[in-house]
Parts: structure tokens; C-alpha cells; sequence
């Protein structure tokens, strides 16, 4: 009887879950119709009856930035040079002048040259500005200019660009480029093996499973894999270079979305190289993505060691969606999170503060986790290493000094005022800060503090209640403050700033690759990792 009741229920609360399923499917697809419907004949009258010349493509790029703007920055749309762009980061092949480069609104500027490519050969240096290609001007050119540097391989190019205030031109020939994800490693004196993994493009893990057997056979008994840096790349590589350290079948990242089947695990599919060997991976604050899967893996199952400062915490997973005419959405479709379960994610994009910023958890809201050993992580975005360096991390200050190419352009500066033949014992002095601080000086360098965000608040605030004359003496004094701290946190960020103007210098002298060979006897991470691997009983005690 009970069993009739039961069914005679069941079904018609299966017949309302139907409907209303059915209804709300109804009504979205009815909301998407209508928006649309609304867009397009918007879109038809301003580009028929608008009182000037439209540009029907610039105003539909304008229209579909903003839109996305209101999610995250990971969802992107890309036109059809986006999409070759991307197929090529993640091949790690192109033909061009071997650079990299910043796209500026009048110029693109070298950031880096590759040793032995052709912007090396043609003489380019970082920090030169590109004026000219050709015959066309990079001011005036409306697309990415940057893409006039690509094109078929042994084509030549003149170029006309400014150095230190000075034109030069130089002809280029371009060439085919092979950018490595594996552009250094080393056997170090204490038999350590140093691997730098800077992207997680197509070739990732098989260069990072071959230096560790070179290493392994040149007598190896520990390893560094240093992921600082790494802004990441394909998923699969991520698992696959875990797997090099952890064993067949293990949960390296499961992906978790709205949409169920965006749900999914991801497991290592193939034998390891080696479970054992000691390891020690380095991360700091621009380590994302795929970096951040690796080492949350090795950190959940006490693989190994992380020293640095906590990554960046970018855990939206993107997936390419195609578009008509050779385009894409590139959108996020889920997040990550780490074996123990933690959400790699910092920022939270779904809530945003009352200036649109998304938010960031509180320390205080953390979650916490357990690793294999059982252990206590925490969740809060990005991997928080076992060992942390002040040399490692990106306060407010430092980021600013980067986002203003502050220390990129004294580092320029640098460059032509000093002529340094040998570089392995460089040592960025005491008398060489205050230089970087005149030089802030003199550049106007300024930026602002949460502090002084909240200051302009209460300074409106104050006005619409007609009483800032009286609080402005108040006002005045913790602005005072405020500026006096700023100069002293220049000097209290010094490891950190340091750190960076040093390896940006190196690099004038002698390319990324005697940077990373500068590395091997003066970074800090390093030294720290060899002496965690050099004694057992620490390196068993931190991942006890």
C-alpha cells in the first residue's frame, strides 16, 4: 500500500519537475531571443541613422568587449589573428624576429630578444621602440601591429625604431622560432638537477621528462623544478608533467562548473619517471594556471617541497568555442581545484565590491584542507608554499613598480650607462637602490594605496555632507602619513625589488639563459632549495 502511495506521489512530482524545467528553459531561451532582437534592430538603427559614418566592425568590437567585461578577464573574443596567436603559444612554433614584445599605442616595444634569432642578430635590444615597419607607421596602424613582424620565413623587413632618444633603422630577416618550455637545466655542484619549466605549451612535458632522465644519468640524487614565472598554459601538460613525479592514476585536478558536464576529474594516464627523488618546486606571485595544478599536486600528495611566495590564483578553466567566421570565445567553463580539494581561484568575479573589483577572500574566510600526510593547507587562491622568501613575493609597491615598467626602463638605463663584461658575480649595491629611488623620483613614479582609496571616499563623502573644510586639516595629516609610508615601503620591499631589477639587468648582459645560469650561484629560491635538499631530516620534517 505504502509502496502505491509512494508511486501515485512520485509521479506527479516528476511531472512537475518536468514542467518547470521545461518552463525555465522556455523562458531563458525567451529572454536570449528577445535581448538579441533588441540588439540587432538597436545595432541596424545606429549604423543607418546615425549623424555620422559608423564603422559597423569597430562598434560591434566595442559592443562585445564591454559585454565580457562584466565577467572575468579570461573570457575573451578572438578575432581570426587571436586565434592563430593561441594556436601558436601553444605549439611553441612561429616564424618571425624571435621577441618578445609589448603592443603600446604608438609603438611596440622589445621586451626581451631571443639569443642567435633574427631581432638579436638585426642588433634590436630591449626596451628599443618600433616606429616604423617598412613603409607603415606603428602609431597609425588600427590592428596589432605587432603582426607585421610575423610572415613567411626568410622575408626581409626594414625597421626604423628609437634607442635612448636616438632613430636607428636595421633590416631584419625573418625566421622560424622555437620557443622552449624547457630553456634551462643544469646539474648543479651538490648534484641537484635545476629545471626551469617556463610554459606549459605542447612540448612541456616531454622537455621536462628528458632533462630530468639527462640529469638522472649525469648523477642527480635531487631535483628543482622552478615554475616561477609560469603564467601556464594546456591542462593536459599539467597533468602530464605531475605525472613525472607521481605515480600512474593518481587525481591530479578535478574541474567543477554549473554545467554538469564541465564536472570532471583528471587522473595521470602514464608510468612515472621517478616517485622518489627528493624535489623541491619554486613558485611566486606569477605563477598561474597550469604552474599552480603542478605544484597543488605535489604539494596535496608530500610530493615534494614549494619555496617562494604564494602563486597568483588562477583557477578559471577556459575552453575555445567557435565562431563564424574563423573566430572564437574563448570562455570560462569551470574551476579548479587541487586533490585535497582546495579552489585554486583568488578573485571572486561573480561578487564585486562598490567599484566593480572583484572580491578577494579574507584570510579569516580560508578553508582548510589536508594533504596525503595529513597536513593543514588552506584554500584562499593559489598555492601558499611550505617555505616562504621575502625575495619571492609581489607587495602593492612592487606590483606597481611592474605594471609602470618602472624597473624594466631603469634597467634600460642601466644598461647604457654601464658596461659590465662579466656578470656571475653582479651584486645590485646599496648605492645602486638610491639611484633606482632618484630614478623613481625623477620619472614621477606614484601609485595608490587601498588606504588612499578609501581616503577619496570618505573625502566625497565629506562633500555631499558639506563638511570637508572642517576635516580637511584631518585629511591632509593621513595623507601626509600615508606618503611617508609609501617612501618607506620602497625600502622595506627592498629583498623583493631587488630581486627583480637584478634578474631584469642580468638579462641586458647576458640573455634569459645567463640569467638562469646567474641563478645557479646567487638566487635566493635556489639556495634555499638546495639547503632543504641537502638535509634530509628538514625536508622529512616539512612534509611530515
Amino acid at each position: 500500500m505504502k509502496k502505491r502511495v509512494v508511486r501515485k506521489l512520485a509521479i506527479p512530482l516528476i511531472l512537475i519537475g518536468i514542467f518547470v524545467s521545461t518552463v525555465s528553459f522556455k523562458s531563458d531561451f525567451f529572454e536570449i531571443a528577445k535581448q538579441i532582437e533588441i540588439f540587432t534592430t538597436l545595432f541596424k538603427e545606429i549604423n543607418m541613422n546615425y549623424v555620422d559614418e559608423t564603422n559597423p566592425a569597430q562598434l560591434m568590437d566595442t559592443a562585445i568587449k564591454s559585454m565580457l567585461s562584466d565577467l572575468d578577464p579570461y573570457t575573451n573574443y578572438w578575432n581570426e589573428q587571436d586565434v592563430e596567436e593561441a594556436r601558436i603559444y601553444s605549439a611553441g612554433e612561429y616564424t618571425g624576429i624571435g621577441a618578445l614584445v609589448k603592443t603600446e599605442p604608438s609603438v611596440l616595444t622589445i621586451v626581451e630578444t631571443y639569443k642567435d634569432y633574427p631581432a638579436d642578430k638585426a642588433g634590436l635590444k630591449p626596451g628599443d621602440e618600433i616606429l616604423k615597419i617598412d613603409n607603415i607607421d606603428v602609431a597609425e596602424f588600427a590592428e596589432n601591429a605587432g603582426e607585421l613582424l610575423n610572415g613567411a620565413p626568410n622575408s626581409s623587413m626594414n625597421i626604423t625604431y628609437r634607442r635612448q632618444g636616438q632613430i636607428k633603422t636595421t633590416t631584419i630577416k625573418r625566421a622560424a622560432v622555437e620557443v622552449s618550455a624547457v630553456p634551462f637545466f643544469k646539474l648543479l655542484d651538490d648534484r641537484t638537477g635545476y629545471i626551469v619549466l617556463s610554459r606549459f605549451n605542447a612540448k612541456a612535458s616531454s622537455e621536462v621528462a628528458r632533462a630530468v632522465k639527462d640529469l638522472k644519468s649525469q648523477g642527480a640524487e635531487k631535483i628543482i623544478l622552478d615554475l616561477r614565472g609560469n603564467p601556464g598554459g594546456l591542462l593536459g601538460e599539467a597533468i602530464n608533467v605531475s605525472n613525472i613525479f607521481l605515480p600512474k592514476d593518481q587525481l591530479i585536478v578535478t574541474t567543477k562548473s554549473a554545467i554538469e558536464k564541465y564536472n570532471r576529474e583528471y587522473f595521470t594516464q602514464k608510468e612515472p619517471i621517478d616517485t622518489s627523488i627528493p624535489l623541491v618546486v619554486l613558485v611566486n606571485g606569477r605563477s598561474a594556471s597550469a604552474s599552480e595544478i603542478v605544484a597543488g599536486a605535489i604539494q596535496d600528495f608530500d610530493r615534494g617541497v614549494i619555496v617562494g611566495a604564494r602563486s597568483f590564483g588562477k583557477g578559471l578553466v577556459q575552453r575555445p568555442r567557435d565562431l563564424a567566421y574563423g573566430t572564437q570565445l574563448k570562455i570560462t567553463i569551470s574551476r579548479y581545484y587541487t586533490p585535497s580539494g582546495r579552489c585554486i581561484q583568488a578573485l571572486d568575479y561573480r561578487r564585486r565590491d562598490e567599484n566593480g573589483k572583484p572580491v578577494r577572500t579574507r584570510v579569516e574566510d580560508y578553508n582548510e584542507f589536508t594533504t596525503k600526510n595529513g597536513r593543514k593547507v588552506f584554500d584562499g587562491g593559489g598555492i601558499l608554499p611550505d617555505v616562504k622568501l621575502p625575495s619571492s613575493e609581489y607587495s602593492d609597491v612592487t606590483q606597481a613598480l611592474l605594471q609602470n615598467d618602472a624597473i624594466f626602463d631603469f634597467a634600460t638605463e642601466y644598461y647604457y650607462s654601464h658596461a659590465i663584461e662579466n656578470t656571475s658575480d653582479f651584486i645590485f649595491s646599496d648605492s645602486d637602490f638610491n639611484n633606482f629611488k632618484q630614478f623613481l623620483l625623477k620619472t614621477g613614479f606614484s601609485y595608490q594605496t587601498k588606504t588612499e582609496l578609501e581616503l577619496d571616499k570618505i573625502k566625497q563623502t565629506a562633500e555631499s555632507e558639506d563638511i570637508d573644510k572642517k576635516i580637511s586639516s584631518e585629511i591632509q595629516d593621513i595623507q601626509k602619513q600615508i606618503d611617508a609610508h609609501k617612501k618607506q615601503e620602497i625600502d622595506e620591499k627592498k629583498p623583493e625589488i631587488v630581486s627583480l631589477l637584478t634578474d631584469e639587468i642580468i638579462k641586458r648582459y647576458t640573455y634569459k639563459e645567463g640569467l638562469y645560469e646567474y641563478y645557479t650561484r646567487h638566487n635566493p629560491e635556489i639556495l634555499e632549495a638546495q639547503k632543504i635538499l641537502n638535509s634530509p631530516s628538514r625536508y622529512s620534517e616539512i612534509l611530515k
